[in-house]
């Protein structure tokens, strides 16, 4: 009956394993989705023959002993922070980002949020908010008249308003970054 258990233990393990794949097939395509891979531990060993007890005819020792696993179990399934790809979408207002780091938003109920799925817009007051409507922080505003709207890679955000001879500053994204980005 032990080793029925054992193979369960193994199949649950894999049932899970392929689920964790089916996800990440079924959110290829999605903004910023970061992928997932499952982790397995042993379960607890049984000693069937402790090491250096003699072997059954008695004139030999076995040094190693005899040691029967009980199965596995999961540990965990760990998100990989790894950098996607890099997709031109052609909308004005979407950002992406080199490296390390989450922009800072704010949610419906004023808590902050961090997030790596810049698919940003304008909300009906011109502030840059994200395609859930949340707003960006820093808060910045698009002037209605503004022709053009540019990054720098110091995340200062630029609009060309006809009349004026230099871009306006409108602000600046900030990044956050943490030391445990799964946690």
């Amino acid at each position: 009956m032990r080793a029925l258990s054992i193979a369960a233990t193994g199949m649950s393990a894999q049932q899970l394993n392929v689920e964790v794949i089916a996800h990440n097939v079924a959110n290829i395509n999605t903004t910023s989705y970061k992928r997932s891979r499952a982790e397995f531990v042993d379960l607890l060993y049984q000693t069937e023959l402790a090491a250096g007890t003699p072997a059954a005819g008695g004139t030999e020792v076995v040094p190693e002993g005899a040691r029967v696993g009980l199965g596995v179990r999961a540990a965990a399934i760990r998100n990989l922070h790894l950098q996607g790809a890099l997709t031109q979408t052609g909308n004005t207002f979407d950002m992406a980002m080199m490296g390390r780091g989450f922009f800072r938003v704010i949610g419906p109920e004023g808590e902050t949020l961090y997030t790596r799925a810049a698919a940003f817009n304008k909300d009906q007051t011109g502030r840059v908010v994200t395609a859930e409507g949340y707003l960006v922080q820093p808060t910045m505003t698009v002037p209605p008249e503004a022709t053009a709207i540019n990054v720098n890679e110091q995340g200062q955000v630029y609009a060309t308003i006809p009349g004026q001879v230099a871009p306006q500053l409108l602000g600046q994204f900030s990044v956050s970054s943490f030391i445990n980005e799964v946690g």
